[in-house]
């Protein structure tokens, strides 16, 4: 049996381990690196779909636990599934909620069935298994489906995090048995060990083991510094297959995604842009630029002069300074629309430079532009 869910190798850059590919879904063949947009909801904030669209949008994430809890995933699938249902007919992945379960509980019983938790919306007793996660993402009916497991918090001590990195492998098989429609929807593992080289590795073993039609990299980006995550990939992606993709979860930064892409990684997702976008904050050529700041009232030039995206060819910084001052809607839609351009033109460019062998070179040339080479250079 075929799986949904294919990865075609294109070209592997000469001097590091960036990759070009082709990602191929049930709703469209995209190509990687690439940058996933969040729609939390089944909507990427303030966003429509033909708007993703017209940016370059490919694949987009929505969230398992979110909509388990509304609308449910009954009147998804009534709807004839996320697809339809959100107007989007482009790739989408969901996570498995796993992620939810840990950051917005506090109050949570781990066991080896699953996880008793509450609803952080009214307080009701939940449990989450592995093959309920994977019910509720059949039933939403994504392309790419998300294995189950726990992302402990940073630091973390060795001895929990082992006992973690083993039942997310022992809920990884579980998960994959429980996928009864492999053929229609693809479901990938996901690689935890926080920052221990040696959990990393035999978590690597263990879910390449299974044969997941793709992996995902998870617990990274979660408070550790961005050294020890690029240790962590170095270490991790090199023991996984070749011929399947490779995802790091929630990572938005324009420094990591280039980074990421150089050791190998081929999908990229994050709240980050349209988060800060909401706090009137952009990206630029030449780093953050805060919008609200009132060196701006008077400015007329775009946000980015060196951005064609239609926010940058048609207002000015004035202009959108005013609107997220004055708490307009349209102020965050704009600031959002430039942010989620922004990362789907740079990881273009980063396609364009490993294709031509120069994705270190590039690298350079973007930072010393942005601004990462300044002692004590901010980030996100």
């Amino acid at each position: 049996m075929t799986d949904a869910v294919t990865y075609e190798l294109v070209k592997k850059e000469k001097h590091t381990g960036a990759r070009l590919g082709r990602l191929r879904t049930p709703h469209g063949t995209f190509a990687t690196p690439m940058f996933m947009p969040v729609g939390t909801q089944a909507t990427v904030k303030t966003m429509s779909p033909r708007e993703l669209k017209e940016m370059g949008a490919g694949v987009i994430l929505s969230n398992t636990y979110h909509l388990w809890l509304r609308p449910g995933e009954d009147i998804v699938k009534e709807a004839g599934g996320l697809h339809r249902f959100m107007n989007w007919d482009r790739g989408i992945l969901t996570d498995s909620g796993g992620f939810q379960v840990f950051s917005l509980s506090k109050l949570r019983d781990i066991t080896e069935e699953g996880v008793h938790f509450r609803n952080h919306l009214n307080g009701a007793k939940l449990f989450l298994t592995p093959e309920k996660s994977v019910a509720i993402q059949q039933a939403l009916g994504s392309d790419i489906m998300m294995a189950f497991d726990e992302c402990p918090p940073y630091p973390c001590a060795y001895d929990y995090m082992k006992e973690s990195t083993e039942r997310t492998s022992r809920w990884a098989e579980r998960c994959l048995s429980a996928n009864s429609r492999p053929d229609r929807q693809s479901l990938f593992g996901i690689v935890q060990g926080g920052t221990f080289k040696d959990l990393r590795q035999q978590s690597a073993r263990d879910l390449t083991a299974l044969d997941f039609p793709g992996y995902a990299v998870g617990g990274l980006s979660v408070g550790e510094p961005k050294q020890e995550m690029n240790e962590m990939l170095e270490e991790t992606t090199p023991l996984l297959p070749e011929n399947k993709p490779r995802y790091l979860m929630g990572v938005g930064s324009p420094d990591s995604l280039i980074d990421g892409a150089i050791r190998g990684i081929d999908m990229f997702d994050c709240v980050l842009p349209t988060r800060i976008a909401r706090n009137g904050t952009c990206m630029t050529e030449h780093g953050r630029l805060v919008i609200r700041n009132a060196q701006y009232a008077r400015d007329f030039r775009p946000i980015d002069e060196h951005c064609d995206c239609l926010v940058c060819r048609t207002y000015s910084r004035a202009y959108i300074r005013h609107l997220v001052k004055a708490n307009e809607t349209f102020g965050f839609r704009l600031t959002t629309y430039h942010n989620l351009y922004f990362l789907l033109k740079l990881m273009e460019r980063v396609r364009s430079a490993i294709m031509e062998d120069r994705l270190l070179d590039f690298r350079e040339q973007f930072f010393e532009s942005y601004g990462f080479n300044k002692p004590n250079a901010k980030n996100f």
